[in-house]
């Protein structure tokens, strides 16, 4: 089995893509696909037939899943979003 950089209940923030900057808890992680299903993140339309739970059927919204790379744990971006701040902030010295 693979280890990855996240695992089931981490707080995770989208790197790329159209929900870039989401936040949420992972919900699931697919290893041999190597995805993730990130909480309120990508969400889908799924159309149910008719049966004993949904008698009429029914448009049910749920979760899509996401590759591995475009998310990070929120913990470390927040760390890497500040060091970046006090680097901008702090200009270079001229070079004399």
């Amino acid at each position: 089995m693979r280890a990855f950089h996240v695992k089931r209940g981490d707080e995770v923030v989208v790197l790329s893509g159209t929900e870039r900057g989401k936040r949420g808890k992972i919900l699931r992680v697919i290893t041999d696909k190597q995805r993730v299903i990130v909480e309120g993140v990508k969400m889908i339309k799924r159309h149910m037939r008719k049966s004993q739970q949904h008698p009429q059927g029914t448009i049910v919204q749920r979760e899509g899943s996401l590759h591995l790379s475009n998310v990070m744990r929120a913990d470390r971006y927040d760390a890497r979003a500040a060091r970046r701040q006090t680097a901008a902030a702090t200009p270079a010295a001229p070079a004399a």
